[in-house]
């Protein structure tokens, strides 16, 4: 098995089991005193460097409900469960257009295999604890975001994610990810 990473679209048809109780998010949002962080994105209209203001910055599950509709739960705490979805959003301030963003994913010990669902610009350490995936993105209604997707293999423990515009750290997320209590996940439905 391997972990997936997906950009969430509001038209994709996944089905998640159910979770347990959540918590509230306790991430730390590492952002520039000024609430800025250059883009090396160009406006074609006028060729000057755009300047990016970070509105929010949240961690947690995605949850889809039976129509289909995405539900982001905010939380540290990830159930360690085949096909829990766990990622970051961030609202950009007053942005549309393209986005370059990097992020660093840091596992407590290497998971049985790594993989994305196109494989381009994604790097794993050699210890394979740590991976590294640079993106392009559009930032729809100013929001670029992120998900992964346990997969068996998948390790538990501390977790934590960094997320830079260009090279400008503007996110850190320490979260965890839990083992489920067979008699919790039981009585779920675990298709996707």
């Amino acid at each position: 098995m391997r972990i997936w990473t997906a950009i969430v679209v509001l038209t994709s048809s996944w089905l998640v089991s159910g979770l347990v109780a959540s918590q509230p998010i306790n991430a730390k949002v590492a952002i520039a005193a000024d609430k800025t962080a250059s883009s090396r994105s160009i406006s074609q209209a006028s060729n000057t460097k755009k300047t990016i203001a970070i509105d929010k910055a949240e961690f947690g599950v995605a949850r889809v409900d039976a129509r289909g509709k995405v539900n982001f739960i905010p939380t540290f705490r990830v159930p360690l469960q085949e096909g829990s979805k766990y990622g970051w959003r961030i609202q950009l301030k007053d942005y549309q257009g393209e986005v370059t963003w990097r992020e660093v994913l840091r596992l407590p010990k290497p998971p049985e295999t790594w993989a994305t669902d196109d494989g381009e610009n994604f790097s794993v350490s050699a210890d394979g604890t740590e991976s590294v995936m640079r993106r392009k993105t559009t930032a729809n209604d100013g929001v670029i975001q992120n998900y992964w997707t346990i997969a068996a293999g998948d390790p538990p423990g501390k977790h934590k994610i960094q997320v830079y515009i260009d090279d400008r750290l503007i996110a850190t997320f320490d979260f965890e990810v839990f083992p489920m209590d067979r008699k919790e996940s039981s009585g779920r439905n675990r298709s996707l």
